[in-house]
């Protein structure tokens, strides 16, 4: 089934529904302690940094523009904290892999109706720790290069005006990345194939993204966002019907 392009914000929507169901409370427990001692310190570092990284991206404007200062700082505002809260995703999710990775099957179940109170075993959990983390480690080969490319525009007076929109594009199309690919691998889709199936889709995973990234930056709510992402994902990915999967099947 075509899914709508604002398909992205009714499955964040109804992830955080689906997290806070009884039968899947318990699975969300472990990543939202890992969420809130990550949080608590990215929080600590930012109060005592902020200043300074704003400084060091703000371009060195001559006297007579002096005035632009006003203006362009709220944008080098913007790009520090989008650049914070995105370190601040990556570390959580590989730290979490894991349980996002069973989160996400379970939740898979439950939409399927065929695991409506999913019985939870720390073996199956442990299983999926090297899978998930070799994920992990191909995102972050993905998102590295990207990133140090942003951050060099970050640097050059002028070309530095585009980072801003730059980083939230791309941290939106990361934001997809990151979660549809608990799902995907949960049905053995390599990374090749999972990227396809992202960029046949690409509106409504932007979408997905877009909202994910936006619920980042609310205190609070931001550590809800990752159980509900993995939650949402997923039903993004069920309501798609894994067409790639089908092909990929031998």
């Amino acid at each position: 089934m075509s899914v709508p392009a604002l398909a992205g914000p009714h499955c964040l929507i109804a992830g955080l529904r689906l997290v806070l169901r009884p039968g899947l409370r318990r699975f969300v427990i472990l990543p939202l302690l890992v969420n809130l001692i990550l949080f608590v310190s990215v929080v600590w570092l930012a109060i005592s940094r902020f200043g300074a990284w704003v400084e060091m991206f703000m371009p060195t404007l001559p006297d007579w523009l002096a005035f632009l200062e006003y203006l362009l700082w709220p944008l080098f505002v913007l790009l520090v904290l989008l650049m914070v809260f995105f370190s601040f995703t990556l570390v959580a999710n590989l730290i979490a892999a894991p349980f996002n990775g069973f989160l996400s099957e379970k939740v898979e179940g439950v939409l399927k109706g065929a695991d409506s109170s999913p019985p939870f075993r720390w073996g199956e959990l442990l299983a999926m720790v090297p899978r998930t983390l070799g994920r992990e480690l191909r995102k972050l080969a993905y998102f590295l290069p990207r990133a140090l490319g942003l951050l060099l525009l970050s640097l050059i007076p002028v070309l530095n005006l585009l980072a801003p929109p730059l980083w939230l594009l791309f941290g939106a199309w990361m934001m997809a990345v990151q979660y549809i690919d608990y799902p995907a691998d949960n049905h053995k889709l390599d990374w090749n194939q999972m990227m396809d199936w992202l960029r046949e889709r690409r509106w409504n995973s932007l979408g997905f993204g877009a909202v994910t990234y936006a619920g980042l930056l609310i205190p609070g709510l931001n550590l809800l966002i990752m159980p509900a992402a993995v939650a949402g994902a997923t039903l993004l990915w069920v309501r798609e019907g894994g067409a790639l999967e089908r092909q990929a099947a031998p």
